[in-house]
């Protein structure tokens, strides 16, 4: 037997291996498209959520009386399998391409045909039986179905990066339960500012952080509106009247995600505003995420010439050359994480812009950029928590000497000798190296007592009780 078939479209023949359930069209973009090197079978829930727009799409057909109830059932059941985990492997093509989503859809489209031919009793490419175009993609355009498919995507990918921000979040308070009585310096401007607990930093951390689920929560629910049924422009031509109400309704109730229909499909079709606002609060968490990657380092650095506030689980050799030597790797590759997130948003503003008319062609880059997003920073977040945030330790003995010995704790007796007198207080500790303790006992300005209680670390690091 050969080792392939010969399928037909446009521009011509063209063989494709003849076990492979994708046809023509893939086939083209495998031999066009060699860019990212990254496949849409490597997102699982890419080729899944693209099997729920087909199958909703089946079915609202089938039960308008567009498709002829045996293909709908076959094309419906072809799509389950996909969304069970078969047939994966056949989504080859690159996240990169032209054609505004074509080979996608298309992709799709054969792979799903020819599973459906299968079920019905025929061979693969026997399309007079079950098409791409006429069956699996009835009703619909790449315009309307792609990206319906991804912006589901990007709905069942936010669950799992929620997850990881949720038990992220979890990691750093359960740090600041544990750091609650540590007293350390606090700083601002990398200067020594008052004292305050560990585990204020550390709650502070996770406070921090929380913030981001319900940014992303606000942000997802706009990914929700689809245009189904728009077809090519929005206008809905060779779609039924009735087809996109009942399409929607069908994807809602298949993938268990309430999704809803655009109220004006012509304005949907090239509206990259949901994308542009999602990704936006993907770049918002990198950012902060980054920041306090910056802080680890920085409160972990030394460990005798920094600050050396805590101690970070060491994950590898730091140096090829120098003995001993530890680096923070999991910050450092959470902090570059957070670079390309930042960078991946850039991307997604300049192709949002580059819409033009009724179409936006530059999706599959945007596509790519938040898929790409979700998963580093999803996969970093797991990795930050695991390998870094849940094995941090804290040096108690080095955060009291430093809070001991600096002139920042001078600004807790402003309320009793004045800012004048704790200025010079604090000037001339610096100049001669001696505490601040000893400094105001000499100059009388406060009694030993008062000054035990007013310089006690932990009534500094809660609100202040004026003394007369």
């Amino acid at each position: 037997m050969a080792d392939y078939r010969i399928e037909s479209d446009l521009l011509g023949e063209l063989q494709v291996p003849a076990d492979a359930y994708y046809g023509v069209q893939t086939q083209r973009a495998l031999n066009n498209y060699r860019i990212s090197c990254t496949k849409m079978s490597d997102y699982p829930d890419y080729v899944i959520a693209i099997a729920y727009v087909k199958m909703a799409a089946a079915a609202a057909n089938t039960e308008l009386g567009v498709l002829d109830k045996h293909i709908g059932e076959a094309i419906i059941q072809a799509c389950r399998e996909i969304v069970d985990g078969r047939f994966h492997d056949q989504f080859p093509v690159d996240m990169m391409q032209g054609g505004a989503g074509t080979s996608v859809n298309m992709n799709a489209n054969e792979v799903i045909a020819n599973r459906a031919l299968e079920i019905m009793g025929h061979k693969k490419g026997e399309y007079q039986y079950c098409s791409p175009n006429d069956h699996v993609n009835c009703a619909q355009s790449t315009n309307d179905a792609y990206p319906s498919a991804f912006r589901y995507t990007f709905i069942r990918m936010n669950k799992g990066l929620v997850k990881a921000l949720t038990d992220l979040v979890a990691a750093f308070r359960a740090k600041g339960d544990a750091f609650a009585d540590i007293i350390k310096m606090g700083r601002t401007q990398l200067q020594d500012a008052v004292p305050m607990t560990s585990g204020q930093e550390f709650h502070a951390f996770a406070n921090n952080l929380e913030e981001e689920v319900a940014n992303l929560d606000r942000n997802v629910k706009l990914l929700h509106e689809i245009n189904m049924g728009g077809t090519a422009i929005g206008t809905g031509l060779n779609a039924v009247p009735g087809f996109a109400e009942l399409c929607v309704k069908r994807m809602s109730e298949f993938c268990g995600d309430e999704m809803l229909l655009a109220p004006d499909l012509v304005e949907a079709t090239p509206d990259t505003g949901a994308y542009v606002s999602y990704s936006a609060a993907l770049k918002r968490l990198a950012v902060k995420l980054s920041k306090t990657c910056n802080d680890l380092r920085l409160l972990a650095s030394g460990p005798r010439c920094g600050l050396g506030e805590i101690n970070l689980p060491p994950m590898a050799p730091g140096s090829s050359i120098m003995p001993g030597k530890v680096n923070p790797v999991i910050p450092e590759v959470t902090n570059q994480v957070c670079f390309k997130v930042i960078g991946n948003d850039m991307t997604v503003a300049l192709a949002a812009e580059a819409g033009q008319l009724q179409l936006n062609v530059m999706e599959p880059v945007i596509a790519e950029s938040i898929i790409e997003s979700i998963t580093w920073l999803t996969n970093a977040m797991n990795t930050l928590r695991t390998k870094c945030v849940e094995g941090i330790t804290v040096n108690k003995e080095r955060c009291y000497s430093m809070v001991i010995g600096s002139i920042g704790i001078v600004t807790a007796l402003n309320p009793y000798i004045g800012y004048k007198n704790a200025t010079k207080v604090a000037k001339e500790a610096l100049e001669s190296g001696r505490s601040v303790y000893d400094i105001v006992l000499e100059k009388g300005l406060m009694s030993r007592e008062k000054l035990d209680e007013a310089l006690d670390p932990k009534a500094m690091t809660a609100s202040h009780k004026l003394l007369n």
